[in-house]
């Protein structure tokens, strides 16, 4: 079987960790299947002086990537598209112009000779450029079959921007694969039907995320106080993560419980917020880090909180109880699936960070060993390899299908 994973979440030379759980997939793939893969990126890069200047004082700009980038025996092949003010303001203006760059980035791939020999297209995301369109276009000019993976963000916040369209690409999908039920039900409510819809979450790898001794990495870590309690958030500091309202929280545990080192990984537009509005409790801020050291870092922690507006799937849930941490969640999108205990979640509302604050303490503060050993034996239906393992069934069935008509 031979598959082009075509792409909008991928490393680039600069955050080896983008994508990272669309690489350690491919990872698993390579390793324990006889598929036959390549990897396309869809990024825009930046050439217009302007750009370069607005962008240097909002954020970074999209720089030019090399043709392929290597990692750990996977290659990317990246298909770069050279975005002028005016194609950028475009996109702004009207973000249905961004079929313009599908569009290119469709012919790009037609053109490429190892489509001839191309079972399957997967696609992953279907952000402001959609590899998910992208596909479909490609699948309408060669007859190839299509499966789209929708992660989170590329539903919640971009498809009510371009409902039509995205609802003819997931429906003309031989299989569309969403990481949770609640972001299924996001999609039926912009006008999806489902009919060709399969849920299956991210995985983790268990060579990674394991349960080590808390002291002694905490030892490691150089953050062991004996008597100390440890509370840790991952992710994006971004308003989505409710990354504004961690230092509430923080404030609130600690009113309750003042022996509390807090542990911030992750990095973001907020961080400096983050920082200020921490100052004077016992915080952490790792930045971005790779899983190898994320790892580490669970095992350090008690409790993980995860107080997100919106999740499609979080990831970082299984990694963290496959250390051994409780994670304590919000109840939006798909934070219940993954967390999986009742208990563990707060209800959206009223005095919201004072509740969330209630339940971490409440934990903290009670004998959880039972609990731990649950949320570890829960996360180990979670690794890669049950994971690629649902999905090559998904290919296989997409393939016996697609093969069915030839046969009439």
């Amino acid at each position: 079987m031979k598959v082009s994973y075509i792409t909008n979440l991928y490393p680039d030379p600069e955050n080896k960790t983008g994508g990272i759980f669309v690489h350690r997939r491919l990872e698993c793939v390579q390793r324990l299947t006889h598929v036959d893969f390549n990897v396309y990126c869809l990024p825009c890069y930046d050439f217009s002086p302007l750009l370069e200047f607005i962008f240097q004082c909002v954020r970074k700009p999209y720089k030019e990537l090399p043709i392929n980038l290597k990692m750990r025996n996977v290659t990317y092949r990246y298909l770069h598209f050279k975005r002028a003010t005016s194609v950028f303001l475009m996109q702004k203006l009207n973000p249905c112009f961004n079929s313009t760059i599908e569009a290119y980035y469709a012919r790009t791939l037609i053109d490429d000779f190892s489509l001839h020999s191309l079972d399957l297209m997967h696609a992953h995301g279907m952000y402001e450029v959609a590899a998910g369109n992208v596909a479909k276009l490609v699948s309408e000019k060669t007859g190839i079959p299509y499966v789209i993976t929708l992660h989170g963000s590329d539903v919640n916040i971009v498809m009510r921007k371009r409902a039509a369209t995205y609802v003819n690409t997931l429906e003309r999908a031989s299989k569309c694969i969403f990481v949770s039920n609640a972001l299924l039900e996001k999609a039926k409510s912009f006008g999806y039907s489902g009919t060709n819809a399969v849920v299956i979450p991210n995985g983790y790898d268990p060579n990674i995320f394991c349960p080590l001794d808390k002291d002694a990495t905490r030892k490691n870590l150089r953050v062991y106080r004996p008597n100390l309690k440890y509370v840790g958030f991952v992710g994006g500091l971004n308003e989505i993560k409710r990354a504004d309202k961690l230092p509430s929280i923080f404030w609130e545990i600690h009113k309750r419980v003042p022996d509390v080192t807090f542990i911030v990984v992750g990095d973001g537009p907020l961080r400096k917020k983050v920082e200020q509005d921490t100052s004077g409790l016992n915080v952490v801020v790792t930045g971005r880090i790779p899983q190898e050291e994320l790892a580490k870092w669970m095992n350090a922690m008690d409790i993980m909180v995860l107080p997100s507006r919106n999740e499609g799937y979080p990831t970082v849930v299984n990694e963290a109880q496959a250390c051994g941490t409780i994670v304590v969640g919000s109840s939006n999108g798909g934070i219940p699936e993954a967390v999986g205990f009742e208990q563990c979640i707060v209800q959206e509302g009223r005095d919201f960070e004072e509740r969330f604050a209630d339940k971490v303490v409440e934990l903290l503060t009670t004998n959880h060993d039972s609990l731990r050993n649950q949320v570890i034996l829960k996360a180990k239906q979670f690794t890669w390899e049950s994971i690629i393992s649902r999905e090559l069934e998904v290919y296989k069935e997409v393939l016996r299908t697609h093969s069915e008509p030839r046969k009439a």
